[in-house]
Order: C-alpha cells, then sequence, then structure tokens
C-alpha cells in the first residue's frame, strides 16, 4: 500500500495530506505533537490580503482550494482594509480547527494528535520510518516533513525574551524535532536584520472581553480598529524583529491595530502590560496568546531544509518539506501552497514520475523559487517572504503577478496546462 506519512499538523501539513490523498495515495498518515490541528493557525486568522488573494485563486484553479474554502467558510470578516493593506478576510480562530478536522476525515486522511515524532530510521539516503514518544513506530515511502521552525523553548530564551507560553506549548507536548536534522542533512537559520539568529512572531492576542465596549462593538462591526498611541507610551524595540515584515510599517508602531479573529488580535510581538493598559479602553487587557505576551513572543526560523524547487529536501531521496520548513515564508497562505506541492510531489515520488515544479508565471511558482534563491546568499537569509507585503509583494506586483481578477487568474493558470492538476488521481 503507497503510504505518504506527513509530520507536522499545522496549516503546510494538512494540506499536504489533503493534496497527497487527492493525487492517489492509497493511505495518508498525518502526525501532530499537540492535542490540537494547524499550529499557528490557532490563533492566526488573516487571509487573502494583497497578493495572498492571488495565491489562494491560483491554487484554488489549480484544483488545491479545500483549505482556502474552509477558511472563507469561517471568516467573520471579508473584504476589510488595515494599514498596508487590502481585501483582506479574518477567519475565526475559533472555528477552524474543527472544520479542517471534519475536511481531513472526509478525505479519508488518518490524523493522528499527541503523536510527536522523536526520532526516525534511515537506510542510505531513504527514510524508513519514524519513531513517536509512544514508541509507535510508523513506516512510509514517502515523508513530508511541516513540523515548522519555532521552538523548542531553549531557542526562546537563547534567541529571544524566554518563553512566553504561547499557542505551540513546547512545555506540555514536547519540542519540534526535524527530521531533516535526524537524517543529517546541514539546515540552515533564519535571521533578523541585525544579524541575530531567528524572528519573533509578530502578533499578539487580546481577550476580546478585557477591552471596553466601545473596541469591541467596533470590533465586532468592521472587523479592524486603529487607535494611536501616545508618544510616551510607545515601545522602544524596532520593527526589525519581526517574523513578519509585512506589518513592520511605521503605522504599526504608532498606532494599536487590532483586528477581530474572535480574540482580538494585536498587531505586535508583544506589548508591556502595564504601558498596554495605560491606553483608554485597555484598561482591564489580558493576553489570551502567547499568555507572557507582556514581555515576548516565540521565535521562529530555525532549521530550515534546504531543497529544490518541487519540494523535495536534498540529501533525502523521500522527503520533502512545506511550510517554514521550506524556507523564509511567513503566512498561512503560504504554508497552503507549499504544503499542496509537497504532497503532491510525494505522491509523483511514489508513482515515478517527474517532480513538478509550478513555473514563475505563477506568483505560488515564483514564490517558491525566488525564496530558494535569495536563501543562498547572506543579505536573503535577513529577510521573510510573503504574497502579502514587504520584499516579496513588491516583485509580484513589478512582475504583473499580483491580481485580483479571478478570471485573469484561471485563464493564466489554464494557459500553462495546469487547471485542476492538484485535484486529479495519478496514481
Amino acid at each position: 500500500m503507497a503510504t505518504v506519512v506527513v509530520v507536522g499538523g499545522g496549516w503546510a501539513g494538512c494540506s499536504a495530506a489533503i493534496a497527497a490523498k487527492k493525487a492517489g495515495a492509497q493511505k495518508v498518515i498525518l502526525l501532530e505533537r499537540t492535542d490540537m490541528l494547524l499550529g499557528t493557525g490557532l490563533v492566526g486568522g488573516i487571509m487573502r490580503n494583497n497578493g495572498r488573494f492571488t495565491a489562494a485563486e491560483e491554487a484554488i484553479a489549480m484544483g488545491g482550494g479545500d483549505l482556502f474554502f474552509v477558511t472563507d467558510q469561517c471568516s467573520r470578516h471579508v473584504n476589510i482594509e488595515f494599514p498596508g493593506h487590502k481585501h483582506a478576510s479574518l477567519y475565526d480562530v475559533s472555528k477552524i480547527e474543527p472544520a479542517v478536522r471534519k475536511l481531513l476525515s472526509e478525505n479519508g486522511i488518518e490524523y493522528c494528535t499527541m503523536s510527536r515524532v522523536r526520532d526516525i530510521t534511515i537506510k542510505g539516503n531513504r527514510i524508513k520510518s519514524v519513531i513517536t514518544d509512544a514508541d509507535d513506530e510508523i513506516y512510509g515511502d514517502v515523508f513530508v516533513e511541516a513540523t515548522g521552525t519555532a521552538g523548542p523553548q531553549g531557542n526562546c530564551s537563547k534567541y529571544g525574551n524566554g518563553c512566553a507560553m504561547c499557542i505551540i506549548r513546547c512545555p506540555a507536548f514536547g519540542p519540534r524535532i526535524s527530521i531533516a536534522g535526524r537524517s543529517g542533512i546541514q539546515e540552515k537559520h533564519g535571521k533578523k536584520i541585525d544579524n541575530s539568529i531567528g524572528a519573533m512572531s509578530g502578533s499578539c492576542k487580546l481577550l476580546k472581553e478585557s477591552l471596553s465596549n466601545e473596541i469591541v462593538q467596533r470590533l465586532d462591526k468592521y472587523g479592524v480598529v486603529v487607535i494611536p498611541i501616545p508618544t510616551n507610551l510607545r515601545k522602544s524595540e524596532t520593527l526589525g524583529i519581526k517574523a513578519c515584515q509585512q506589518y513592520a510599517l511605521k503605522e504599526f508602531a504608532e498606532n494599536i491595530i487590532l483586528l477581530d479573529t474572535g480574540h482580538a488580535k494585536l498587531m505586535s510581538p508583544y506589548y508591556p502590560i502595564e504601558k498596554l493598559r495605560e491606553i483608554p479602553g485597555f484598561e482591564y487587557a489580558r493576553f489570551e496568546d502567547p499568555y507572557a505576551g507582556g514581555i515576548g513572543n516565540s521565535m521562529r526560523y530555525f532549521d530550515l531544509s534546504p531543497r529544490d524547487n518541487a519540494l523535495r529536501v536534498q540529501g533525502v531521496e523521500n522527503l520533502f518539506c512545506c511550510g517554514e520548513k521550506a524556507g523564509l515564508l511567513v503566512g498561512h497562505t503560504e504554508a497552503i501552497v507549499t504544503g499542496m506541492l509537497a504532497g503532491h510531489n510525494a505522491v509523483r515520488k511514489l508513482a515515478g514520475l517527474d517532480l513538478l515544479i509550478l513555473p514563475d508565471s505563477l506568483a505560488i511558482g515564483d514564490a517558491i523559487a525566488h525564496v530558494n534563491e535569495q536563501m543562498q546568499t547572506e543579505s536573503g537569509m535577513s529577510l521573510k517572504y510573503t504574497f502579502s507585503g514587504a520584499q516579496y509583494f513588491v516583485r509580484m506586483q513589478e512582475k504583473g503577478l499580483y491580481t485580483t481578477n479571478i478570471s485573469k487568474i484561471q485563464e493564466r493558470v489554464n494557459r500553462l496546462g495546469l487547471s485542476d492538476i492538484f485535484s486529479k488521481s495519478i496514481l
């Protein structure tokens, strides 16, 4: 029985599992170390902003839209704007995880939570199996790594402000283990602009009920609230610490920007609680994620895998990667589209077919290739790449890839002969 094993149940891993199943894998096993799927997607919520709209519609046109349909169905607000970002959708973080579980079950995917992979067996350059903390040995023909790049606690302590008790929950479920690293592959670390290692997650979540009635009413109605910060209450740290460089704009330093994802998403890596509570409307503010959001946030972009543009890990014959493991990519959309390609190519590998490389005339293909190229340079390792802003969104616009015209996107995909390619079985 042709078996694909996906390690990591975030957006990328769920996408890879769905893509592998749709491509014809007889058995797809998804392993997640915590008690819930989606990882940072449990506290994220932003979709379709700026170039992410284009990337999502490309994926849909290619038959890989399953998870985008789910986020659309769970959206609290659509077509909103906030500084630097247009036509965003905000999904409800409390509804999204059960909806994704249902989708996986409907697709016949065997998913196992609280199944942290702690080791592997390997023969030559082929992985034979993965071993969980429960000593279960799970064999597969092809493996997809979607373990992310955040954690363990030691990285947050060494390169950040310490464990801030975020949704990744290393103390409860154990640290992330790199499958590529266990295979003997030399991986890379992302850097900040000051050349120090890692990058801090870019937002916190506040309990909505801890905010003033006026703020809550505005959030519920409009989805976004922008409140100027008195000069003496602005934080002193630079915007360069953020993983999410699309939000490294002066508006995010000079204003409290809140988005309604069920929680009140505060677009700042962290905010000292004493300062926050001095701002009118935040007198009773309380953090939901991370719980210690007054002092710091999770650190990310450790252990990035060397890979080709088909997302196969270089040096291991039967290992693919996606999400942040595939490079300095930021965001749910970015995770979903790389997972889609990795899962599909895992089955192409099983079938003995040439691996699919998406052309650079598509935003998804161009981003995968561009990030890979940039990560071979010193300067490129200090940047983060996303469809929604910063360096890569500028590139999208310069290349004429960014559009919100769905018909034009569908025509572009069809012209390349890629319509519905991710919905067709190849086994």
